[in-house]
């Protein structure tokens, strides 16, 4: 070996049911998850090891099914649980409803469940959904009343964008950009 050639990599472990319920619960232990995340973690190692040791990938597959049907009947993997604890944090980092749909569709929440998700995080939550996450986003990304006041004027267009590509409608990212102080919006 030279000192051009990065080190080769090591093979993937053979995967095994044991060595399929450690590592998923090594996973969980770091990480809130879906089942369906969980079950694409689990089956990117079955897959390698399938191509690295010529295993049968149904087998598997098989096992990383059974794995995620026990943990839900268990309730170690609670996806309704997920959908609820993941849309109330990316709304209070200023996330709109439109956009936590998409995030909890991509980690494999359905539609039903994140409906339900948000209609619990309406009911903690006082006022509009939008313009209170349009408040927070604000908040963080000093837009709108957030900004220094000379600056305001020169920025109202970019403070209007930022929160329109955060997938805010326009008159509720008007009423933040424009608002003399936060408390004024609602």
């Amino acid at each position: 070996m030279t000192r051009d050639q990065p080190p080769a990599r090591k093979p993937p472990r053979l995967v095994t049911a044991q060595y399929l319920e450690n590592a998923a619960l090594h996973y969980l232990q770091r990480f809130a998850s879906s089942s369906a995340s969980l079950r694409r973690v689990l089956m990117r190692k079955v897959e390698r090891s399938a191509q690295a040791h010529g295993t049968d990938p149904a087998e598997g597959a098989r096992w990383v099914e059974d794995l995620i049907a026990r943990y839900l009947r268990s309730g170690l993997l609670n996806d309704t649980a997920y959908a609820e604890m993941r849309a109330a944090s990316l709304h209070r980092r200023g996330t709109s409803t439109r956009a936590i749909r998409e995030k909890l569709s991509a980690k494999g929440i359905g539609r039903d469940e994140a409906d339900r998700a948000l209609e619990s995080l309406d009911e903690e939550v006082e006022g509009d959904l939008n313009l209170t996450a349009a408040l927070a986003l604000a908040r963080r990304r000093r837009l709108g009343p957030y900004r220094l006041p000379d600056k305001r004027a020169e920025f109202r267009d970019k403070d209007l964008a930022a929160l329109g590509r955060a997938g805010f409608a326009y008159d509720i990212a008007r009423r933040v950009v424009d608002a003399e102080d936060p408390d004024s919006v609602e």
